[in-house]
């Protein structure tokens, strides 16, 4: 399994001829779906989905209604693309896909509510999880989180006790691009020294980088 890390909340999966792209949005680099045989988004935010990715992509996307519904109003010449997976459903990818979880973490107990799906993906003997925007706990055991490391709906502590909760060995960092480096790299610290403690093993990658497995 060959795993890359781009812009933002994206990730890439690759097996064999599979390359399964989850949360392409709108500040992630096109080619990270190049050559893409199936698309995961997470929920219906500009930082997790782009229309031009989708289109670039030409391959099935497995999504939330919400997402559907917005591909559907604005891009209808993806939506006949479009798959809606619902919360705990399992599916076919290309590779073994399980949705997880129902809502995005909220920001401000006032602030609306948006719907998000975590998906686990079982690739070459391992099981990846990308939880979206959200601390949705996956009821199996999970080889490689993709943690979400900062955010509006984002507390540093949240995260750790996640990763903790999760208990994955190897964490990697995602959703980061609204914090500075500097701000990052104390978040990487923490991380490093809270879930070392625990022989879990964290990292946070360039875009376009290949995480080591």
């Amino acid at each position: 399994m060959r795993l890359t890390k781009f812009g933002h909340a994206c990730v890439r999966i690759e097996s064999g001829s599979r390359a399964v792209v989850v949360d392409p949005g709108s500040f992630t680099e096109p080619e990270a779906v190049d050559g893409a045989t199936a698309v995961l988004v997470t929920d219906e935010h500009a930082d997790h989905f782009h229309l031009d990715h989708l289109r670039a992509a030409d391959a099935p996307v497995f999504t939330i209604s919400a997402v559907a519904e917005q591909i559907a109003a604005d891009a209808p010449d993806v939506a006949d693309r479009v798959t809606v997976v619902a919360p705990g459903q399992s599916f076919d990818a290309g590779h073994p896909v399980s949705a997880v979880g129902r809502w995005h973490k909220l920001i401000h107990e006032e602030g609306p509510r948006f719907a998000n799906s975590g998906y686990l993906v079982d690739v070459d003997g391992l099981t990846v999880y990308h939880p979206g925007d959200a601390f949705a706990l996956p009821a199996r055991e999970v080889d490689v989180l993709l943690l979400p490391v900062s955010g509006p709906w984002l507390r540093l502590g949240e995260a750790i006790d996640f990763a903790r909760a999760v208990g994955a060995p190897r964490n990697v960092a995602i959703h980061e691009l609204i914090s500075s480096e500097i701000g990052l790299g104390i978040t990487d610290a923490r991380l490093r020294d809270f879930l070392g403690a625990r022989d879990q093993d964290y990292v946070r990658t360039s875009s376009g980088s290949d995480v080591p497995l």
